[in-house]
């Protein structure tokens, strides 16, 4: 089989779907609260307003912080 015939193998499906359409937009509609509302509410990005110098010494040091309490433990 080739990627055309896969490809419309899978969109005849999708077409003919009736209660799975519907399942597919609540999966959606989850996912997009999920990455992008919670996203914003839950997770600020605080280094937004860092330069570029200082984004690079907090990464660092938070990467030589967890490693070392990961051995630590």
């Amino acid at each position: 089989m080739n990627i055309i015939g896969i490809y419309r193998f899978y969109a005849d499906g999708f077409r003919s779907m009736t209660t799975g359409r519907i399942l597919w937009i609540i999966i959606l509609v989850k996912l997009f609260v999920m990455f992008f509302i919670i996203k914003l509410f839950f997770f600020p990005s605080f280094l937004k307003d860092k330069s570029t110098e200082e984004k690079q010494n907090y990464v660092g040091n938070e990467l030589i912080m967890r490693s070392s309490d990961f051995y630590a433990k």
